[in-house]
């Protein structure tokens, strides 16, 4: 295993910059990879989607936070975890900006989007509860985490069954954007072998890249002024979702809104799973490390989703910038978070 030991500030930087741009690099060709084989399982577009794109985005973040806790460094999982929700989030309203036809929460509303926001609040609900109780464990998992797969697990099921049956539908406009079809959204002339090994290969890269992010921020930590929230909330959660910032912004220029919207809401489910996969590690139950700069992150997240979803029903065609209110209030409330972090004691 690679440790960074006997390495100076400049040498660590180094490596924590070259790790988050491979991240950035090697995750958008996973996540168009992921995407087209996503349309070639028969699962269904919204469980396979959410299972191929969002765990293979989410791979270098879920790598950070289980090494991280594993070392006995649950505050950079924690904010690992909790600060790539509020990134992602804050990620829309960039690609937002970049998208100048119109509101990009107005093209892109769909039920399905919708239903995803609900699913991401309800699961994010479950941690918080569980930070607020004493410590408890069975077989050294808190049942928390096991509640937080098996919600995810019933809203992937509900999600497929909206799709396919849905009791209502957006208003129909003339910025409205439809979904592209499987062959406009992914390499359709590649055989599903190769999409296979270059999915595991770049797997692999930013597994890797993860592992390395991780412990350039225990290093950081150790040898630095700067916490483990500030670390894991900020530093290591940025880079760990760089793909999704340039898969949203890649999607909104080719006019796949629904693409931008649907792989960042619903990938943001992972950052909650992230702390199921980081208690497995941890010696004890990681929500008892919770802080109380942890669970306003993880309140701003709640804000941050409630904000999109209500852009969502609202549907403002333009407004400050060309962005809708819920893209400039995100970008806001993001930046009070990171603000938070850094004045928490």
């Amino acid at each position: 295993m690679f440790h960074i030991v006997g390495h100076g500030l400049w040498s660590v930087a180094a490596i924590f910059l070259v790790a988050a741009v491979v991240i950035a690099f090697a995750g958008t060709k996973l996540a168009r990879i992921a995407d087209a084989l996503a349309d070639r399982t028969g699962m269904g577009e919204i469980i396979a989607g959410a299972l191929f794109v969002g765990a293979s985005t989410s791979l270098p973040g879920e790598m950070t936070s289980i090494t991280t806790a594993a070392q006995g460094a649950p505050s950079i999982a924690i904010g690992n975890a909790l600060g790539g929700l509020t990134v992602q989030t804050m990620f829309l309203a960039v690609a937002d900006l970049a998208y100048r036809r119109a509101n990009l929460e107005h093209a892109a509303a769909s039920v399905t989007g919708l239903a995803q926001g609900v699913l991401l609040v309800t699961m994010l609900t479950i941690p918080l509860i569980a930070s607020v109780y004493p410590a408890v464990t069975v077989w050294g998992v808190h049942p928390a985490s096991l509640l937080i797969v098996l919600s995810y697990g019933f809203g992937l099921r509900l999600l497929s069954r909206i799709q396919r049956q849905p009791m209502w539908h957006p208003v129909k406009t003339e910025e409205t954007r439809p979904s592209l079809s499987k062959d406009e959204r992914g390499p359709g002339s590649i055989s599903t072998q190769s999409l296979w090994v270059r999915f595991a290969a770049y797997a692999l890269v930013t597994a890797a890249c993860g592992y390395a992010i991780g412990e350039a921020a225990i290093w950081i930590v150790a040898n630095t002024g700067f916490s483990e929230s500030i670390v894991g909330t900020v530093l290591a959660a940025v880079a760990n979702s760089l793909p999704e910032l340039v898969t949203a912004i890649a999607a909104v220029r080719i006019g796949a809104v629904n693409l931008a919207v649907g792989d960042v809401i619903g990938g943001n489910a992972f950052e909650v799973l992230f702390l199921s996969a980081a208690d497995l590690f941890q010696s004890g139950s990681i929500y008892h490390f919770f802080t109380p700069s942890d669970q306003a992150t993880a309140l701003i997240a709640i804000l941050m989703t409630g904000v999109l979803l209500l852009g969502m029903l609202r549907r403002e065609k333009a407004g400050i910038a060309r962005i809708g209110f819920e893209s400039a209030l995100v970008l806001l409330l993001y930046v009070c978070s990171v603000g938070l972090v850094f004045l928490a004691p």
